[in-house]
């Protein structure tokens, strides 16, 4: 991973043009290829970035970073404070708490819950960026990843594209879809997935474990 703090603008051309004007700011270079601008603040999420696959081209004082879709991210750096790379090596990705753990056992012994006609391929399916939940195939007999969360959010839909875009890298494997598995899947994680061209659903963790229902109902 590389880590720039600079005086810097970045533009963003592509769907739409976006420009943000000159401020410090840390720039994230991952192994992965991808690239994302923060600023000192809002959390988590960048102010701009691009995802992997892209191709960074480094020209002086500029960063051309651009993807197979034709969008490009410009960041020209007038002032460099940091500049610093290290080896992180392999990510062992997340730890799972005790329901999302048991989810994933349950689903692998369920996979008809995620979809009509899935069959269970692998658990912890290994990926260059660490492994996805649950590898399937469908009725048709096409691949899908499976990743599973106690509560769908942003970052899950992100973690997921990112195994689908490695696991669509293998000629045996593709074209893989990906669906994010969750009790409860946000707004906002529904929106994402559809833009990233993701599956979603929701799923009874007491009705896996064979549990009646609280809710009342007629029959």
């Amino acid at each position: 991973m590389r880590l720039v703090i600079a005086r810097c603008t970045v533009d963003y051309v592509g769907r739409l043009s976006a420009t943000l004007p000159p401020a410090v700011r840390l720039v994230m270079h991952k192994a992965d290829g991808c690239v994302a601008v923060h600023a000192d603040g809002g959390a988590y999420k960048p102010l701009n970035w691009m995802n992997a696959p892209n191709t960074l081209i480094e020209d002086g004082p500029v960063w051309a970073v651009c993807n197979p879709k034709g969008e490009t991210l410009r960041i020209t750096f007038e002032e460099v404070f940091v500049d610093v790379a290290h080896d992180c090596g392999e990510d062992p990705g997340l730890s799972k708490d005790g329901v999302e753990a048991h989810l994933q056992e349950l689903l692998a012994a369920h996979p008809h819950a995620v979809g009509d006609g899935y069959t269970l391929v692998r658990r912890e399916y290994p990926t260059g960026i660490g492994p996805v939940d649950l590898l399937c195939r469908d009725a048709d007999g096409n691949a899908v990843a499976v990743e599973i969360k106690r509560r769908g959010e942003i970052d899950g839909v992100e973690q997921l594209a990112r195994y689908v875009e490695r696991l669509n890298r293998d000629p045996l494997l593709r074209p893989v879809r990906g669906v994010l598995a969750a009790q409860q899947v946000r707004p906002q994680a529904r929106v994402l997935a559809s833009d990233r061209g993701l599956g979603w659903v929701e799923v009874d963790y007491d009705e896996l474990r064979g549990l009646e229902s609280d809710e009342l109902r007629l029959f």
